[in-house]
Order: structure tokens, then C-alpha cells, then sequence
């Protein structure tokens, strides 16, 4: 085995340096090798010696959002958290726990249960997504409108930067930088700063009882309606999801979680702001709903996924708008939106091998977008798409913020060269 690769064997032991296989590609790049370091100072260890080698680092929690963003450049080595997947600390008296990355939020939100509290968020396929992944790709879903982001829940965080410094934010500090927010720095940065190797979030009890409301009304312009007056009102909902798509009358749910009087007064007043809607129920699979942004993934292909991102107000409008630039061109949408203006959107060709469309499509929806003050982030799409087009959409006037922050802490470019806004 040629350097660098003996020294990453020597710092992880030979069983856990492996050839990569076709499977560990990222966007159809191939990949050289794949780590799998037991310990954050073993990864950060690696990590030192991938840079000092000029290698490119792509890191790995659950493999659940590999296609987000743009192909790397170059995916020399693979970097997986697989084996940090420990609950290091839950303190329940506190509300707090600390985390490893490669812990999947299925099994941290079952250690939590343990004493009826959970991390406030309702991530994707958390059954098989992992905590460092969630963070470096800002996971929240449909409970952020009651709880907040991730931004908001990760109060501690280290990250192995690609130098070897293990940098910490909250708690015991090893080493801070100086300057900088860690948690909310490594939140949504794709892992292109530093590799999340722990996190220590802010918990919330477990609710009593939850009740999940399903709407139904003629056209989405009047459930938007509905959302607003309930964004309005004095109601304590903890879900706030619109379903729409180009076929089928729209759906607004409606999710509360307290005791079952406080729900009950919770629902009565809902009925009376739900006036214009056209059925009101409780749906029978009513924990399935929330899983509505997991059902996007699935349909017929070539198909195109992108998170949006408008003012409440602006939704209505937005659905509108999609209807209006796909009907043209053969292609039919989905789209599963929370009441703060954040969430999914699928395209899909009629016609096989019609990527063209889906690429005029979601050309036309970012410019319209843009226009607005809104945001439209391609996450899912064949990988051939992508080299029309840059799947992040314009970064405005934050793209030389975020080159001179990338150039302080990974000025080599090791961490997933190319895949972040502007190439980054």
C-alpha cells in the first residue's frame, strides 16, 4: 500500500482502509478509498494526513443526501462516521445530550424517549440519516415551526477541521476559532468547513398526546388563506403543512401535541378559522402525513427535487407559479411546504429521457424566484443535469463571505471541493 494510504491504515488499523466500489461514488464521481476512523481523535488524525497529501476528503454519515449539491471535483478518499454513532451524554435533568456524528436520529431520538424528551425535528429517513448529516445538510422539517431550526437546537458542536485541530464550540473547549459560531457555521454547510464530529443539542419533553387535522379546500389559494389566519392566530400548532401537486385537490395539515382537553380547544378553534375548506378530518394514518417530504423521493424518473424557500405569503403564489411554468412543458409537480414559507417541490417529465423540460422548468421557477427574494435549491436529480447548471441557484452578495471563510478554515480545498454554492 503506497502513502498516503499506510498512514491512514496505521491511524485506523488495515480493516478499516478499504478500496472504494462503484456504491461509494458521490454524484457518479468514483471515489479511491473509504476510512472508517472509531474516534474523533483517529478521524481528525486522518483528516491531517489526507490534507497534508492533497487529497479530496467527501465525509460520510448515512449516505442519505450524497446527491445534494453539486458533483465534487474529485472524491479521493471517503470519509465515513459510521463507527462514532454513540449517545455520549444525556442529561435530562438539564435537557441537553451530547452526540456522536454517525449516530443515526432514529436510535438518539429512542435514548432520548427513554426519559420522555426528543430532539424537537422531524428529519428524513431518520432511520437511517445521521446526526452529522442532518446538520452539514440543515435538516429540520415540519416541527421547526414551533421549535426553530437546527440552528436554533445545536448549542455545542466540534469539527474537525482540515489541519487535524479539533475545534470545539460549547462545553469543555479543546481549542475555540476565534470569531466564529461554530454550530450555526457547520449547520447547512454541506461539510465543506470541517468534518461535525459530536453535537450537543437543547431537548424538549415528549407531548402527551399529539392530534394531526387534515384540510381539504377547492384550490390552494384558500388553504394559503387558512395558513395565514392560523400563523395569525393564537394557536400553539407544532405542524403546518400544505400538499399540493397538479393533479388532486390540496391538503393543509395541522398538527397539536399537550393534553387532550388542550388539544380539543386547540381543534375547535381551528374548525372556525377552516370555515372555507371543504372537508375537515382526522386522518387515519396520521403519523404518515409528516412523512410527506419522504414521499417526494419516490415516482417515476428523470425527476427533479428542489427546497424552496419563500415569505409565508408568497406561498400561494408560488404554487400558482408552478403550475403555470410545468403545465406547458409536459411536466407534473408535487410539492409538500411548511407554513413558514420552507419546502419540497418534484418535477417529473412525462416523457422518458425529457430532462430538458425538468432543466427549462426549474430554470424558470429560480429566475421567477430570484425575482421575489426567494430561494430554490436543486437536491435531487439525474447527475448528467447537473452540469448545466449550477444546482444552488445565485448566491447574491454572500459569495465572497463564504470564499474568505472557506479560505480560513479549509484554505487547501480537502472538504468536497466544488460542492457548495459557487463551486465552493
Amino acid at each position: 500500500m503506497a502513502a498516503p494510504w499506510a498512514e491512514l491504515a496505521a491511524i485506523v488499523g488495515s480493516d478499516h482502509l478499504r478500496a472504494a466500489t462503484p456504491a461509494d461514488a458521490v454524484d457518479g464521481v468514483p471515489a479511491q478509498m473509504v476510512i472508517k476512523p472509531a474516534s474523533a481523535d483517529e478521524l481528525a488524525r486522518a483528516l491531517r494526513v489526507a490534507n497534508a497529501a492533497g487529497l479530496s476528503v467527501i465525509p460520510r454519515g448515512g449516505g442519505t443526501k450524497l446527491g445534494w449539491g453539486n458533483p465534487p471535483r474529485r472524491a479521493d478518499l471517503i470519509l465515513s462516521t459510521a463507527r462514532l454513532d454513540r449517545v455520549l451524554e444525556h442529561a435530562w435533568g438539564d435537557m441537553t445530550a451530547t452526540v456522536q456524528a454517525g449516530c443515526t436520529v432514529e436510535h438518539f431520538q429512542r435514548i432520548l424517549a427513554e426519559h420522555r424528551q426528543r430532539l424537537a425535528l422531524d428529519a428524513l429517513w431518520p432511520e437511517r440519516a445521521t446526526i452529522g448529516g442532518m446538520l452539514a445538510a440543515n435538516d429540520s422539517g415540519a416541527l421547526r415551526v414551533r421549535f426553530g431550526a437546527l440552528r436554533d437546537l445545536i448549542i455545542g458542536i466540534t469539527l474537525a477541521l482540515p489541519d487535524g485541530t479539533l475545534a470545539k464550540s460549547g462545553g469543555k473547549v479543546v481549542k475555540n476559532v476565534a470569531g466564529y459560531d461554530l454550530p450555526k457555521l457547520a449547520t447547512g454547510s454541506l461539510g465543506t468547513l470541517g468534518v461535525i464530529t459530536e453535537a450537543v443539542f437543547r431537548l424538549y419533553p415528549l407531548p402527551r398526546d399529539v392530534c394531526s387535522m387534515s384540510l381539504t379546500a377547492a384550490s390552494t389559494d384558500t388553504l394559503c388563506q387558512i395558513v395565514l389566519a392560523v400563523q395569525d392566530s393564537r394557536l400553539a400548532f407544532t405542524g403546518l403543512q400544505l400538499r399540493a401537486e397538479s393533479e388532486g385537490a390540496p391538503q393543509l395539515d395541522v398538527r397539536f401535541e399537550g393534553t387532550t382537553a388542550g388539544i380539543q380547544a386547540q381543534v375547535n378553534q381551528l374548525l372556525q378559522l377552516a370555515k372555507h375548506a371543504t372537508q375537515v378530518d382526522i386522518p387515519p394514518n396520521a403519523p404518515d402525513i409528516w412523512k410527506a417530504r419522504e414521499a417526494l423521493w419516490t415516482g417515476t424518473e428523470p425527476a427533479l427535487i428542489a427546497k424552496f424557500g419563500v415569505l409565508p405569503s408568497q406561498l400561494s403564489s408560488f404554487c400558482g407559479l408552478v403550475a403555470r411554468v410545468a403545465q406547458p412543458l409536459g411536466v407534473t409537480w408535487r410539492l409538500v411546504g411548511q407554513g413558514f414559507g420552507v419546502g419540497f417541490l418534484r418535477l417529473e417529465a412525462q416523457r422518458e429521457q425529457n430532462e430538458a423540460a425538468l432543466v427549462s422548468a426549474v430554470g424558470s421557477l429560480a429566475s421567477e424566484l430570484e425575482q421575489l427574494g426567494g430561494t430554490l435549491v436543486v437536491v435531487h436529480c439525474p447527475p448528467a443535469m447537473k452540469v448545466g447548471f449550477d444546482v444552488w441557484g445565485s448566491s447574491g452578495d454572500a459569495q465572497p463571505l463564504m470564499l474568505r471563510v472557506k479560505e480560513q478554515l479549509d484554505p487547501a480545498g480537502t472538504l468536497n471541493p466544488g460542492r457548495f454554492i459557487g463551486g465552493i
